[in-house]
C-alpha cells in the first residue's frame, strides 16, 4: 500500500481529501505546516508527498528545496497558482508533477499513481547510461564526467538523462518541455536554454566551443561524444 504524505492546511480541503484517498487504496498521514511536512518526510520516509504551496509558517516552495537538499522522495505540487511561470518554477524546485486547484480526489489519484509508476520503473534497474566519458546514472542519480563527480539539481540531472538516452539525436525543446518539465504546451523555450547553459557550465563547455551538448540552431539539442563527428 503506498505511503502518502498530504501537506496541507485548510482543513476543509486535507480531511475529505485524506479519506478519499485512503478509499483509494492509500495510506495517507497529514500535516497542516511546513515545518510538521518536513519532519514527518524525515522521520516516517513516505512513498510521496503532496504539497500545498500556501502553507502559514512557510512557502510550499520552499520547503520544496528543503526537501529535495535531504530526499529524493517524489513530490506533487497541489497549487492554486495556474500561471506557466509558477508552474516552471515550481518544476525547477524539483516537484515531479503539479495539479491545479480545484481538483478532484480521482485527479488528484491519477497522478499520485503516474508519479510512482515512474519512480518504480526509475528505480527497477536502468543501466547506467554512458556517453563518451559522461556516466549518467539513474539509480543513484549521479553523474560522473572522466570518473569525476558532476554536481547537478533535480531538473539539470533529469533534463541530462533524456538527452544522454538519445545520444546523437537532435531533440527539440518541445519535446524537452513535455518530457522533462511536463508542460505540454510551448512558450517556454527560455527554461530550456537557460538549463542547458548551466549544464554546460557544469559539464565544463559552452555553447561557443561544446563537446557534449550541441545545439542544432531553430530545431533543439544533441547530446554525443566528443570526437564522434555527429
Amino acid at each position: 500500500m503506498p505511503r502518502l504524505l498530504l501537506v496541507e492546511d485548510d482543513l476543509t480541503i486535507r480531511t475529505p481529501l485524506v479519506r478519499a484517498l485512503r478509499d483509494r487504496g492509500h495510506a495517507v498521514a497529514a500535516a497542516s505546516t511546513a515545518m510538521a511536512g518536513l519532519r514527518d518526510a524525515l522521520d516516517d520516509r513516505p512513498d510521496l508527498v503532496v504539497l500545498d504551496l500556501g502553507l502559514p509558517d512557510l512557502d510550499g516552495r520552499e520547503l520544496l528545496r528543503m526537501l529535495r537538499a535531504v530526499s529524493a522522495v517524489p513530490v506533487i505540487v497541489a497549487t492554486a497558482r495556474d500561471d506557466e511561470t509558477e508552474i516552471v518554477r515550481v518544476l525547477d524546485a524539483g516537484a515531479d508533477d503539479y495539479v491545479v486547484k480545484p481538483f478532484t480526489a480521482a485527479q488528484l489519484d491519477a497522478r499520485v499513481r503516474a508519479v510512482l509508476r515512474r519512480a518504480a520503473s526509475s528505480a527497477a534497474g536502468e543501466p547506467a547510461l554512458v556517453v563518451g566519458g559522461l556516466r549518467v546514472d539513474s539509480r543513484s542519480r549521479q553523474v560522473t564526467l572522466d570518473g569525476a563527480p558532476v554536481e547537478l539539481t533535480p531538473r539539470e540531472f533529469d533534463l541530462l538523462h533524456h538527452l544522454a538516452a538519445r545520444p546523437g539525436e537532435v531533440v527539440t525543446k518541445r519535446e524537452l518541455l513535455t518530457e522533462v518539465w511536463q508542460i505540454p504546451y510551448g512558450g517556454a523555450d527560455k527554461t530550456v536554454d537557460v538549463h542547458l547553459s548551466w549544464l554546460r557550465r557544469k559539464l565544463g563547455e559552452s555553447a561557443q566551443q561544446p563537446r557534449y551538448l550541441h545545439t542544432v540552431r531553430g530545431v533543439g539539442v544533441r547530446l554525443e561524444s566528443p570526437g564522434s563527428g555527429g
